[in-house]
């Protein structure tokens, strides 16, 4: 068995952890082990925006999770993949660059995690962007992350259906990510340059150069070695050997929302009925671990298209060949676009402060795996309720570290989130029906418009919905009694021993999850060195001033810090 020392190892080069081993290392002060069970990302695939369904659906690529049958989705089995390459899940996602709202991070600090409300997180946010359109209060200009709209909505469906929502009153927003949330307007994506602009790229590959950063792939850790109440290293695998490395500062786990809890219990940290459950040995008794987890869930509203204009026309084999070979020779045109460049935010009923449904609006008609769903022109409109109150769980199975956990979700247990579904069919519907979109809107194709009652929109949804591929939230960060980690993203109880990534996030934002993911870890990195904290913004967030009375906007506005 060969053990090697380093200040800090890292568990997962993900979607943080290759933030973290940037961070850690740019001062030469630290080495740094970064362990991965995948391998390289220089695959076409991954790094053409176009190919996005393909390294997701990748076993290579990805942890094929499923969970259990879900009681609530008709004891549906759900498709759970996590990235497995460096990048991680950044690697394998769609590369939409949503923040979430303000309130979302306000609402962290609220729960325990004291110090993460939006006034400190936002500055974070800024520091690890290069936003394309140039640096204000709210974004960033010179950080590692590429963030831009793709194409600029060149295909008229992507402003049609921005003006729809405005056509339904709601707002218009010029920048989501900005001092406004709420309203319709352009999407923005993690591409730079034609590419996509991963966290390997972004972050890991310039620190590679660095002798005081070793990146290991096909790496297995099996556990976080302990000495009594402090982590020491951990013992992985690789090539069919098996080592140890030993940390003299902190061993930090950035496996993700499925991984992490999972090696907190191989390691004999977590709920003692579940661990002893699957033959392992209680070495801290932590009970919230794997609990608390979320996810958001989504299902496609698909239309055919009166004109031709959709992408379903770009779906043979000769166009996304003539389509491949331009991003190959240029790097630009329609496979340097995840293709969602416009978007919508918004509330589904009077009383909810912040925005809770969210629209990815795509000019074709097809599934995530790039099937066609129909013949003929079509657009679809991906819709979800992002603010979920049922919880479900992660729970080891086993000592054996090759034996996936037990994932379940629970999704739809709540009877609000089935609220919140049966909101998204009726007011896409209205969005749908303006006059913005008369020239384009075809026949409804899904839900179809036989489905109108509760009961039928219910049975739609439970079969319909599918993961956003968002989990999270499974080592949620506070004091309370089922918090795993403090708000400086130490576990509770075990020396030297951090979890970085998705899971810590005590609530779901409104919002996809990887742009959040780097933001904690670019704040972590500062808290683990000890660096003094970034100052916090006091750049306004706009609301509608009326939430408490209205689901769409008046001409009023709320402004706060």
């Amino acid at each position: 068995m060969k053990e090697t020392q380093y200040d800090y190892i890292i568990v997962g080069a993900g979607s943080a952890g290759c933030v973290l081993a940037n961070r850690l290392t740019e001062d030469g002060r630290f080495s740094v082990l970064l362990l991965e069970t995948g391998g390289s990302d220089k695959s076409i695939f991954i790094q053409m925006p176009t190919a996005l369904s393909i390294p997701m659906n990748t076993e290579k690529y990805a942890w094929q999770f499923e969970t259990e049958p879900e009681p609530f989705l008709d004891n549906r089995r759900m498709h759970c993949p996590r990235g497995k390459v460096l990048g991680g899940s950044s690697s394998i996602n769609g590369m939409v660059y949503v923040r979430g709202h303000a309130r979302d991070f306000d609402e962290w600090d609220s729960e325990g995690a004291t110090g993460w409300q939006y006034s400190n997180v936002l500055p974070y946010f800024k520091k690890a962007e290069s936003w394309a359109f140039g640096g204000d209060a709210y974004r960033g200009e010179d950080g590692p992350l590429g963030v831009n709209n793709g194409n600029n909505m060149q295909n008229p469906l992507y402003q049609a259906f921005v003006d729809a929502g405005q056509d339904a009153g709601y707002f218009t927003t010029a920048d989501y990510n900005g001092a406004q949330q709420e309203g319709f307007g352009p999407m923005h994506m993690t591409v730079k340059h034609g590419r996509r602009w991963s966290t390997a790229n972004a972050y890991l590959r310039p620190a590679m150069e660095r002798p005081n950063l070793k990146v290991v792939t096909h790496a297995l850790v099996h556990q976080v070695l302990l000495d009594g109440k402090t982590a020491t290293g951990v013992r992985f695998e690789q090539g069919g050997k098996v080592h140890e490395a030993k940390a003299s500062q902190e061993v930090i786990l950035s496996a993700g929302s499925i991984g992490s809890p999972h090696l907190l219990q191989l390691s004999g940290i977590g709920n003692p009925e579940v661990l002893e459950q699957a033959g392992i040995e209680v070495k801290h008794a932590l009970p919230g671990v794997g609990e608390n987890l979320q996810d958001h869930l989504e299902f496609y509203f698909q239309f055919r298209c009166n004109k031709p204009v959709s992408l379903n026309r770009k779906l043979d084999w000769w166009n996304k060949l003539k389509i491949g070979v331009r991003w190959i020779l240029k790097k630009d045109g329609l496979g340097a676009t995840n293709h969602f460049e416009s978007c919508g935010f918004i509330r589904s009923k009077a009383g909810v402060e912040w925005p809770d449904l969210q629209y990815h609006f795509l000019p074709a008609a097809m599934r995530y795996d790039g099937r066609e769903a129909f013949s003929g022109d079509g657009f679809q409109l991906h819709i979800g309720h992002n603010k979920p109150k049922s919880r479900g769980f992660v729970h080891v199975t086993s000592a054996d570290p090759k034996q996936a956990p037990r994932i379940r979700f629970n999704y739809l247990e709540h009877e609000a989130d089935r609220e919140g579904f049966r909101d998204c069919v009726r007011l896409t519907r209205e969005i749908i029906n303006q006059p913005a979109m008369d020239a384009y809107r075809g026949a409804e194709i899904q839900p179809g418009e036989d489905i109108k009652d509760d009961e039928q929109i219910d049975a739609f949804v439970r079969q319909a919905v599918e993961s956003a591929y968002h989990p999270s939230c499974s080592c949620k960060m506070g004091t309370d009694a089922l918090a795993v980690v403090d708000p400086e993203t130490r576990v509770h109880g075990i020396n030297n021993l951090r979890v970085v990534d998705s899971s810590i996030f005590p609530t779901i934002p409104n919002g996809n999850l990887n742009a959040p993911t780097i933001m904690v870890a670019e704040r972590a990195a500062d808290l683990i060195r000890g660096k003094e904290p970034l100052p916090p913004s006091d750049a306004p967030v706009i609301m509608d001033d009326n939430w408490q009375a209205r689901q769409r906007q008046g001409e009023a506005k709320r402004v706060f810090h």
